[in-house]
C-alpha cells in the first residue's frame, strides 16, 4: 500500500467521495500566493510566506480578516475582497489539474461513485475555477463553498452538508484533502480522510489522517472498497504530460538561471526553474516518472526522473535525479535540458533519503517497455527550446 496509513484506515466500506479543490485537484495554491504577494506590494507590504503557509485551507472570510490584521491594512474586509478578487480570477485562468486529479475524477464518474466538491473558498470562486477545467462542470453536480454552511473548515459543516446532498451516511464517506484544516474538518465529521499535503514541509503534521500520500497518483481506490483504476499500461500509469526545463549537471536537474515562469500549453505544465529551482514544480510531483528529454540538439532521449524531498539544515529541498535509459543515450553535463514526463512508476519510501531512493534497474525495464507502447510513443515529439 502506498503512503502511511493508520491501522484501521480501510475498516469502513466507502460508498462516496468528497474532494477539496485548491491544492488537492488544482495547482491554485501557488497562484494564490503570487496574487497575495502582488496585492500586498501595492500597499507597500512584504508577504511573510511562513505565516501564509500556516493559513493554507482557511475560509475566505477568516483569511481576509487575518491578512488585514497581520499587515495592518487600513481597509474593510469587503474592500479587500473587492480589490483582490479580479487579481485571483485572472490567475485562475492559468490553473491546471494536479497529477492524478483528472484521472480520479473521471474514474469516479465512470464507475458511478457519488462524489462532491467541498471547498473553503466562496461558491462563486469555486465555480469559476471549475469552469476553466475541461469537462469539470458536468463532473461536479454538487459543489459546496464555505458560504453555503454556517462555518467553514475546520468545522465539519461543509462535509456533513455534502454527505446530506449525496444522500449517504457520513461514516461511508472518504474525504481527500491537502490542508491540515481540511483534514481536521473531515475527522470532526466522522469521515475517513486521505491527506495529500500541498506543502511537503508540513507532511509530518498529518498523523490524524487515515492515510497520507505524496501524490494522488498513489491513491488505490480498492483499499477503500471502491473500484480500482483500470488505466495501467505495462505496469505503469499514463499521466497528462508534465514539461520541465532546467540545467542538467552530474545526473541532476538544476535551476535554469534568470527564468521563472509557469507557461500553459494545452493542458500541460511548462515549468522553468529559478530562485528556489525545482520548487517551481508542485509539491505533489514526487516519485519515479519516465518520459522524453532533449538537450539543445535535436536528439531525444528516453529518461527516468526521480523526484524526492531531502532535508537540508532546517528546510526541505526538492531533488531531481535524471537517468537516461537509452542503450546508446549519453547525457551531456552543463546543458539546458527540457523534459516531458508521460508516465508514473511509483512513489518513494518516505523514511529514506534521496540518495537511498535510487532508481532501480526494474524501473528502467518498466520505462523502456512502456515507452515502446502506442500509449506513450505519440508523446515523443517535443517542442523545441
Amino acid at each position: 500500500m502506498n503512503g502511511n496509513a493508520n491501522a484501521n484506515a480501510a475498516d469502513t466500506h466507502v460508498s462516496a467521495v468528497i474532494l477539496d479543490l485548491d491544492g488537492t485537484l488544482l495547482n491554485t495554491e501557488v497562484l494564490n500566493k503570487d496574487v497575495l504577494k502582488d496585492y500586498l506590494e501595492g500597499y507597500g507590504k512584504v508577504v511573510d510566506q511562513k505565516k501564509e503557509d500556516m493559513r493554507s485551507g482557511m475560509s475566505h472570510h477568516e483569511f481576509r480578516l487575518a491578512i488585514i490584521k497581520e499587515y495592518d491594512l487600513l481597509i474593510t474586509p469587503e474592500q479587500f475582497t473587492e480589490e483582490i478578487r479580479p487579481m485571483y480570477r485572472e490567475r485562475w485562468l492559468l490553473a491546471r489539474a494536479l497529477p492524478g486529479a483528472n484521472r480520479l475524477i473521471k474514474h469516479l464518474h465512470n464507475q458511478k461513485v457519488p462524489f462532491a466538491l467541498a471547498s473553503n473558498s466562496l461558491t462563486r470562486n469555486v465555480e469559476a475555477k471549475v469552469s476553466h477545467q475541461p469537462g469539470w462542470t458536468k463532473y461536479f453536480p454538487i459543489v459546496l463553498g464555505s458560504d453555503q454552511v454556517k462555518s467553514g473548515k475546520p468545522s465539519p459543516d461543509i462535509f456533513l452538508e455534502a454527505a446530506n446532498r449525496m444522500g449517504v451516511n457520513v461514516a461511508s464517506c472518504l474525504v481527500i484533502e491537502d490542508s491540515l484544516i481540511g483534514v481536521k474538518a473531515a475527522k470532526a465529521a466522522g469521515m475517513k480522510v486521505v491527506a495529500v499535503p500541498s506543502l511537503q514541509s508540513e507532511s509530518d503534521q498529518f498523523s490524524i489522517a487515515d492515510m497520507v500520500l505524496h501524490t494522488l497518483l498513489d491513491l488505490q481506490p480498492e483499499v477503500w472498497g471502491l473500484p480500482p483504476f483500470e488505466d495501467w499500461v505495462s505496469g505503469v500509469v499514463p499521466i497528462e504530460p508534465v514539461h520541465v526545463r532546467g540545467l542538467y549537471k552530474n545526473g541532476f536537474l538544476h535551476e535554469l538561471e534568470g527564468v521563472w515562469n509557469i507557461f500553459t500549453i494545452s493542458f500541460f505544465y511548462m515549468i522553468s526553474f529559478t530562485g528556489h529551482g525545482a520548487s517551481a514544480l508542485p509539491d505533489q510531483v514526487v516519485g519515479v516518472y519516465f518520459g522524453w528529454a532533449q538537450f539543445e540538439s535535436p536528439k531525444i532521449l528516453k529518461i527516468l526522473m526521480s523526484i524526492t524531498w531531502e532535508r537540508n539544515c532546517c528546510c526541505l529541498e526538492k531533488v531531481i535525479h535524471v537517468c537516461p535509459i537509452d542503450e546508446s543515450g549519453e547525457a551531456n553535463c552543463d546543458q539546458k535540458m527540457q523534459v516531458m514526463l508521460v508516465g508514473y512508476i511509483g512513489g518513494h519510501n518516505k523514511e529514506k533519503s534521496s540518495s537511498e531512493n535510487k532508481i532501480l534497474e526494474e524501473d528502467k525495464v518498466l520505462a523502456m517497455t512502456a515507452l515502446k507502447s502506442s500509449a506513450f510513443t505519440h508523446h515523443s515529439c517535443m517542442p523545441s527550446f
